[in-house]
């Protein structure tokens, strides 16, 4: 199946598409501030760029959005029916993208916490979601959400291993 849209319209959408100080990074940047944490955004000498950098908490995070990092299972996650092969490729390179800059922070001695999209879209789970993760950049021994292991949601659960933890400087 071809594109619906002509070159031009597809590339004034391509080119509307935020990729900093999305809809949800706002939420998220917004409850973490009002909560007392002080970050930088958008770090460009850590590998990936990450949105939010905690230095206090030696703590980083991605807000990724379903689609454009290939969220498995999850109902925002839907390829176009369009130039598929494309679409899938870009997504498979971001996940592989995603997936190296992950591994490389943590090499640093960084904690990498992945916020989906979809994990706070609705209002009903957004409260509970945002002080889950407060909580697990404040007490990272506490068991809230693990850091992010690219084949796992973020969920309940203990804390990967003691050797996440070994590098944390909270100054």
């Amino acid at each position: 199946m071809t594109d619906i849209k002509t070159p031009e319209q597809r590339s004034r959408n391509m080119a509307a598409i935020k990729g900093k100080d999305t809809k949800p990074e706002m939420i998220v940047r917004k409850y973490l501030f009002s909560r007392g944490l002080r970050y930088r955004v958008q770090v460009r000498k850590l590998p990936g760029n990450p949105d939010i950098v905690l230095p206090k908490y030696k703590t980083v995070i991605f807000v990724n959005g379903c689609f454009w990092h290939g969220h498995e299972g999850c109902r925002y996650f839907r390829l176009p029916k369009s130039n598929v092969e494309f679409w899938e490729e870009k997504i498979k390179r971001n996940v592989a993208r995603d997936f190296r800059n992950e591994a490389e922070l943590k090499a640093l001695g960084w904690r990498v916490i992945r916020v989906w999209e979809c994990e706070i879209k609705t209002l009903a789970q957004r409260e509970e979601y945002l002080k889950c993760l407060y909580d697990r950049i404040v007490n990272p021994t506490q068991s809230y959400l693990i850091e992010t292991d690219m084949d796992e949601p973020s969920i309940a659960a203990e804390p990967e291993s003691e050797q996440i933890y070994g590098n944390n400087n909270h100054s």
